[in-house]
């Protein structure tokens, strides 16, 4: 194993147990589906983040949960990066996306905030956007007026919910090719 192939996952999402199960959060539950799957306990406090580490296929992996509130990741993630001595394109965010269907998967290598404050403070922290995402669809707001924050901190519907988890083995695999260097066959297989 190489002593410097060192990955940290970070799934965001809101601390308090109110936001479980809400859009918002589908990074968390990304997250602690990855953590369960690879029997890593993310239950260390540092950072501003609960975190755990392990191996997976020969890659070092610190899994993050920033409680820090959704707009503040980027405060848990970059000292958690730099204390690692982890580059930003070794750091791979699990977020949501309102862009995107229930359980659909967008895997991109860098790129814009598009809105989300996550992704905004995260940039912000890591002085740039040349980190990997797998950002999950949420689903749009229903209607152009409806309220974004009351949407994005709603729960899911039971079948949302259920078309999210089902593609956590596909998230799963994806994340094991982009610590493998093949986020392009990431993104062929299991964007969409």
């Amino acid at each position: 194993m190489n002593e410097n192939d060192i990955w940290l996952i970070a799934g965001l999402g809101n601390p308090e147990a109110k936001y479980d199960g809400t859009r918002h959060n589908a990074g968390f539950a990304a997250l602690d589906a990855l953590a369960d799957k690879w029997h890593i306990s993310v239950s260390k406090t540092k950072f501003q983040g609960l975190w755990g580490q392990g191996e997976v296929d020969g890659h070092k992996v610190v899994l993050l949960k920033p409680l820090t509130y959704m707009n503040l990741s980027g405060d848990s993630i970059a000292p958690m990066a730099g204390f690692f001595k982890i580059p930003a394109d070794h750091v791979l965010v699990l977020c949501d996306d309102i862009t995107q269907a229930p359980g659909k998967l967008r895997i991109r290598p860098s790129g814009s905030a598009g809105g989300h404050n996550g992704l905004k403070s995260i940039i912000a922290r890591l002085g740039g956007e040349n980190f990997p995402r797998i950002r999950i669809g949420i689903g749009a707001k229903p209607h152009p007026d409806y309220d974004l924050a009351a949407w994005v901190l709603g729960k899911f519907p039971p079948e949302d919910a259920k078309a999210i988890a089902d593609r956590y083995p596909d998230l799963e695999a994806a994340a094991k090719l982009i610590m493998d260097g093949k986020l392009s066959l990431a993104q062929s297989k299991y964007n969409g």
